[in-house]
């Protein structure tokens, strides 16, 4: 990715949604000929010059330092996630582009993360990497995501785009998507020179109106929690509240679990979901030969003991 057009066009779509009314400057004239701020009150709000925000707005993060960018943050009204892609942006301004090695050679998912998985009975779970191939399941996590890993090779965001099972199978498919694309947003932040990620963002924006659409937009945002809806084929709408999390000891990969409020019409169809799931699990186990967890592709099954 071009790491200057990726500063050059964050920044200004972050000027363009800011008002004078909304930083709290006086608007001095009726026809302006810019949306949002002018590069002249960014720089007044920053504490920088004319000339030194026009280098930045034009690409140039080379040199800026934390105070410069953590200034220019709160001129430009920047969310806690913004502003980490506005530091990633930085990062790699500042640093050659290298070429990354694997962690480890291709194989297994490591057996901890798989025992957790099928450990966890009772939530949907699943595993996926920084280019949302949806790497490991539990049993009610393949169940939650059936559609998904029907695909050859599940990924959330070719399935979310590309499958038109997707609208249906999201019943706030817009906001999904945005929010999906936000987050993509950030792990291009983070790894620019990233050629299988550059490659899916290529792929998809040529596929895609929508995906075209939103990544145009800039907009960043952690995938951290909140309430996802579904309607599943199975059970019908259900409402789950997910939490992801970073695994650490594998940079990249994220778990995400799944649950419904006690009590409520959606807990009551996981419950049926973890019924479907445990009936579709006694079906045979596929060949040993064909059970792999490569960390570096998508997989062709789920965990351990716990899967279809």
């Amino acid at each position: 990715m071009d790491t200057r057009s990726e500063v050059r066009e964050f920044l200004s779509t972050r000027r363009a949604r800011i008002t004078p009314e909304k930083a709290g400057l006086p608007a001095f004239g009726g026809n302006r000929r810019v949306p949002g701020l002018r590069r002249e009150e960014v720089s007044l709000l920053a504490g920088v010059s004319v000339d030194y925000y026009t280098r930045l707005e034009r690409g140039d993060l080379s040199g800026a330092s934390d105070s410069v960018l953590d200034a220019l943050a709160r001129a430009l009204q920047l969310d806690e996630a913004e502003t980490a892609h506005l530091f990633d942006l930085a990062r790699v301004a500042n640093a050659s582009p290298i070429v990354r090695t694997p962690r480890k050679k291709p194989g297994e998912l490591r057996a901890s993360i798989l025992r957790l998985l099928d450990a966890m009975t009772e939530a949907p779970a699943v595993v996926r990497n920084s280019y949302f191939d949806y790497l490991a399941a539990n049993a009610l996590g393949r169940a939650l995501y059936a559609p998904v890993f029907a695909q050859p090779q599940p990924n959330s965001a070719r399935f979310a785009f590309l499958d038109p099972a997707a609208q249906d199978f999201y019943p706030e498919w817009d906001r999904n998507t945005r929010e999906l694309v936000a987050a993509m947003r950030g792990e291009a932040g983070r790894n620019p020179f990233d050629r299988k990620l550059t490659d899916l963002v290529g792929e998809l924006s040529t596929r895609s109106e929508r995906f075209r659409t939103l990544w145009a937009a800039h907009d960043v945002r952690f995938h951290r929690t909140g309430v996802k809806r579904i309607a599943h084929p199975v059970v019908g709408e259900i409402e789950l509240t997910y939490e992801a999390f970073a695994l650490p000891a594998d940079p990249g990969l994220h778990l995400s679990t799944y649950t419904a409020e006690p009590g409520t019409a959606s807990a009551d169809k996981l419950k049926m979901l973890a019924s479907w799931a445990a009936t579709d699990a006694a079906a045979p186990e596929p060949a040993a030969s064909e059970q792999t967890h490569d960390v570096d592709a998508a997989p062709e099954r789920t965990s351990g003991r716990a899967d279809a």
